[in-house]
């Protein structure tokens, strides 16, 4: 699915599996960043693993390993890098793209389904047993659930010890590890480090951070992504669908701040996410051509239970589509006569997801309006409201009970109350589509609204809209393009007007 050229001309794919030894080594020795999280190499002679873009001297090529996942190359007994911290890269943009049982296990992983229901959870929202996940994942990744979970425990611990100075017990628990001693063991393998040597081995940057790093001040995370990003269209779209109450963006176009509250499994969150600075020119050219390739966005996230980090996390970056392939989508995308100018014009464009999938549902389908309502009637009020953030919209278990919501809304939060319909990272998207047709007034616009955002399905084309099938398998960033080149000369519409389009 995804491809890229080499000096020679000739193309190889690096999704699904079909990608060669020759191709991973000329990635590693040309430090191709490119490849950042798509594979992870270790060196025998060392010990350690590593992006693909590390600067480390390049190894010999007999010593070189090659692995699906962080987890595996950890599960061989190797460490992680210190100079490339390859624990901290973005992560693959085949587990977005698959909607099969790996790729959707590999994202409920990431959003901490077997931190909170174990092994046998995650297998019950899978469909199978606990036994076929662990055979598809390992085949496939090199590395069972528990591993999986394991690797994103230990990096999630890394950035709280070199972040915060919250006590290294209370680190512990908050990273999801069941005792002390299993916290402490896992760093050990992982880092080849106490917790306390980690935490004084921080940079002086992330020190500096760090004194301000309360629980109060909040913790502060560098979102990485790979390729470039086009920062300057996804803080428009975020401005123009902000629901007051729940979201704002502030400062002028070029240096804004987004931000939000969240609803998570443990408690609720404000984060706030700032626009790369300095990315392009000023005025509105900049709104065209501000991108900045490779890195990471600024974030600092407040939580009133710290067991929501990894999760938290997770979907931020599905909100932001921070683990895309820009190569891949602007390839395909560029080929095509029609899009080839958009695509030179903003390279890297992302389809942004959502950091709630129902609350997204239910906005899709009710209007902006309407939510505005909602947030004030039922929404739950926040324990301390920061500045504007003063609710989260309510569960869907509180809307379908609650007097004068009926019709669509109220069959859409009934379903999404018992689970006739899922919408969470590893939700079957086509399960998903045929459960919300069978709703009273959700009709295939708004559908494919939700199917987009909630479920970040890159291919989708709404009704009615003629679409080539040369745009596949990513028609979602080629309609985005659409959007972005028509928001350069009239406001961007936010997705609920999208949805109420004839």
């Amino acid at each position: 699915m995804s491809e890229f050229r080499q000096p020679s001309g000739r193309r190889r794919r690096t999704l699904g599996g079909v990608i060669d030894e020759e191709t991973r080594y000329e990635a590693v020795r040309s430090r191709d960043a490119r490849f950042d999280g798509e594979f992870f190499f270790a060196v025998e002679t060392t010990g350690i693993y590593c992006r693909p873009s590390c600067p480390a001297v390049t190894p010999k090529r007999e010593n070189v390993r090659y692995y699906a996942t962080a987890a595996a190359a950890q599960g061989s007994g190797y460490r992680a890098c210190r100079r490339c911290r390859p624990d901290a890269v973005p992560g693959s943009a085949e587990w977005n793209v698959r909607a099969d049982v790996v790729g959707r296990a590999m994202r409920m992983i990431g959003d901490g389904v077997v931190d909170r229901e174990g092994v046998a959870g995650l297998a019950v929202r899978l469909g199978y047993s606990a036994r076929q996940v662990q055979r598809q994942l390992t085949e496939e990744v090199g590395a069972g659930p528990v591993a999986l979970a394991r690797a994103q425990r230990a990096h999630t611990a890394r950035v709280l010890l070199q972040t915060t100075e919250l006590p290294i017990t209370e680190i512990a628990f908050a990273a999801g590890f069941a005792s002390v001693r299993q916290f402490n063991d896992t760093i050990r393998a992982v880092y080849a480090s106490t917790p306390s040597e980690l935490r004084a081995a921080t940079p002086r940057r992330g020190a500096a951070s760090r004194r301000t790093a309360t629980p109060s001040a909040g913790i502060p995370l560098r979102l990485a992504h790979r390729g470039p990003y086009q920062t300057a269209a996804v803080f428009d779209l975020l401005a123009a669908e902000a629901l007051p109450g729940i979201e704002e963006v502030a400062g002028a176009p070029g240096s804004r701040t987004y931000r939000r509250t969240l609803r998570l499994p443990y408690g609720t969150g404000i984060v706030a996410v700032e626009e790369r600075r300095g990315a392009g020119a000023s005025g509105q050219s900049s709104r065209v051509t501000a991108t900045h390739a490779g890195g990471w966005l600024d974030a600092r996230l407040h939580l009133t239970d710290l067991r929501d980090l990894t999760t938290a996390v997770q979907r931020l970056r599905r909100l932001f589509d921070l683990d895309a392939d820009p190569y891949a989508v602007d390839e395909r995308l560029g080929a095509d006569a029609r899009l080839a100018p958009l695509v030179a014009a903003r390279p890297g464009l992302r389809s942004p997801g959502t950091a709630d999938p129902e609350e997204l549902a239910v906005r899709a389908l009710v209007g902006r309006g309407e939510a505005e309502r909602l947030v004030r009637a039922y929404g739950k009020v926040l324990d301390a409201a920061c500045g504007t953030l003063t609710h989260v919209l309510p569960e869907p278990a509180a809307l379908a009970g609650a007097p004068g919501v009926g019709g669509g809304l109220g069959a859409l939060a009934a379903a999404l109350a018992d689970g006739e319909l899922r919408l969470d990272a590893g939700a079957d998207r086509d399960d998903a589509r045929e459960a919300l047709l069978s709703l009273p007034g959700v009709d295939p616009r708004v559908v494919a609204v939700i199917r987009t955002r909630a479920l970040g399905d890159p291919d989708v084309a709404p009704p009615g809209v003629s679409v080539p099938d040369a745009w596949r398998p990513w028609r979602s960033y080629a309609l985005r393009h659409l959007e972005a080149a028509a928001a350069s000369q009239v406001p961007l519409r936010p997705v609920e007007l999208e949805v109420e389009q004839p």
